[in-house]
């Protein structure tokens, strides 16, 4: 009973600490970098490591809070988006799905992503997909949303430039997507490495034999 006490204790340290650095974050320089209309940014790293210390549920709160912080830049709270801005104009209940939504689909997703990768490739391995996959999807689902939602405005047709949505997905990102996926998977395997290491991550099950 006490072990279990200490573990929940230790979950609820790690999802307040995750939530703190995830808007430290967001409200200065350090979640994002800025180029052209799409911003590379990092905080899906805090995502990703509440995630798989505190499974998809603990993922999915801080996705929320992640969602919610990007789509208050729409309205410039906290900084502005150029896009997020431009899409709020054209329907703010549209531009809140696709800020929020995918984020927080990311972090509940990113918890059975570690579940399983973990039983397939050990903890450590399991570490690094879920911080690739944490920028892979919130990539894949942020502009799928957007082409969703906005694909027939003038704006995004005017990004798509008569493109075929793949297309324009893999060449609106481009570098972004790469700078994101590679150090997610880098900062997000070290991190959730050392918490696994100092007992913040439970061992996995040992599945008795018959």
């Amino acid at each position: 009973m006490n072990t279990n006490t200490r573990f929940r204790t230790s979950q609820l340290v790690i999802l307040g600490l995750m939530t703190a650095v995830l808007l430290l974050m967001a409200y200065t320089p350090l979640g994002y970098l800025n180029i052209g209309p799409l911003a590379i940014t990092f905080n899906m790293i805090p995502v990703a490591v509440a995630a798989i210390t505190l499974g998809p549920a603990g993922g999915a709160i801080t996705g929320a809070v992640f969602g919610l912080t990007s789509f208050l830049q729409c309205i410039g709270v906290g900084g502005t988006s150029a896009m997020g801005v431009i899409l709020f104009g054209i329907n703010p209940v549209f531009a809140f799905i696709q800020r929020f939504v995918p984020r927080l689909l990311t972090g509940f997703l990113l918890g059975y992503i570690f579940r399983f990768s973990r039983k397939a490739a050990g903890t450590s391995a399991a570490c690094l997909i879920t911080g690739f996959s944490s920028a892979f999807l919130n990539t894949a689902l942020f502009m799928g949303a957007l082409v969703l939602l906005f694909g027939n405005s003038d704006y995004v047709q005017g990004l798509m430039g008569g493109r075929n949505v793949l297309a324009f997905i893999c060449t609106f990102v481009g570098v972004n997507a790469v700078c994101e996926m590679a150090v997610s998977t880098v900062i997000t395997g070290a991190v959730a490495t050392a918490l696994y290491k100092a007992h913040f991550i439970p061992a996995p099950r040992r599945t008795s034999a018959a």
